[in-house]
């Protein structure tokens, strides 16, 4: 299939001080593109890079996705900057881990205001571009946690999935523009995503979820022994920014892919469970 992208492609990519964010940063400089990328401090991003790229087509910005007009400013910047937007990578999010009881309606706004107000700013800002120019791509890390759900993890799913729901009407409503859609479903990746600095807990915490508790602490474990090479997913999803057509998810990882097997699986058996009571509900057919 033919390469969409330019010889030299311009990426705005959220989220990219840390994890397959920074390592999709680093995978594009080296490659030679034009990179504007967003974090809550440029600085930490250009120390999280060091000397491990070429700095010199990067446009590092301090950016709060959910202040809009900052948003809005940072795309027209990298529009003055490069002369062009490629491809938008909606990156940026974390990990939070309690029962639903423990979620307080803080932690919640804090979710929903990142994972899609914060998508849905940077989408209001880049899509006039893209569309425009009749071309370009949206990808959205959105994890293999959009497409299925573990006790302890509602609130990341419920940001996730809302993420898949966005992206599967967007990619309809924006292809006949050029414009494409990915979305990406990494399993467990070997990222600081788990590390204590990044994983967000509830304040307080419940007895009568100890399933939660040794959840929690299995994961904090794990931080270092992730299955999945950050640097590999990062080279997946710019291997697949420059192919047309083709499926809009991208399931990254063999336990993600395990995990979304089984999930088509049982939403295959509940619709054979439920098909011969399914159309009881209908008015009678005239």
């Amino acid at each position: 299939m033919p390469a969409t992208t330019t010889p030299t492609t311009t990426w705005f990519v959220t989220g990219a001080s840390r994890g397959i964010g920074l390592e999709l940063v680093r995978h594009l400089l080296t490659r030679g593109d034009n990179v504007a990328a967003t974090s809550r401090s440029a600085e930490r991003l250009k120390v999280a890079l060091g000397g491990t790229a070429d700095t010199g087509r990067l446009l590092a910005l301090t950016v709060d996705l959910t202040d809009e007009a900052q948003v809005k400013a940072a795309v027209q910047r990298t529009g003055d900057t490069f002369g062009r937007l490629d491809v938008v990578v909606n990156n940026a999010g974390y990990g939070y881990l309690a029962a639903v009881e423990e979620t307080t309606a803080q932690d919640v706004r804090n979710m929903v205001d990142l994972q899609i107000a914060g998508v849905w700013n940077v989408l209001r800002a880049a899509l006039p571009v893209l569309r425009e120019q009749r071309a370009g791509r949206v990808i959205n890390i959105s994890s293999i946690l959009g497409l299925t759900a573990l006790p302890g993890w509602a609130l990341y799913c419920a940001g996730k999935f809302a993420l898949e729901g966005l992206s599967e009407a967007l990619a309809a409503e924006v292809a006949d523009f050029g414009i494409e859609v990915t979305v990406v479903e990494p399993g467990y990746f070997r990222t600081s995503f788990l590390a204590p600095d990044s994983l967000a807990l509830p304040a307080e915490t419940s007895e009568h979820y100890p399933a939660v508790r040794a959840m929690v602490a299995d994961h904090l474990a794990l931080q270092g022994s992730q299955l999945g090479d950050p640097a590999e997913a990062a080279a997946a999803i710019v291997e697949r920014a420059g192919l047309q057509g083709g499926p809009l998810r991208q399931v990254l990882g063999s336990d993600a892919q395990a995990f979304a097997t089984a999930k088509v699986e049982a939403l295959r058996a509940n619709l054979d469970a439920t098909a011969a009571t399914a159309a009881r509900t209908d008015f009678p057919a005239a």
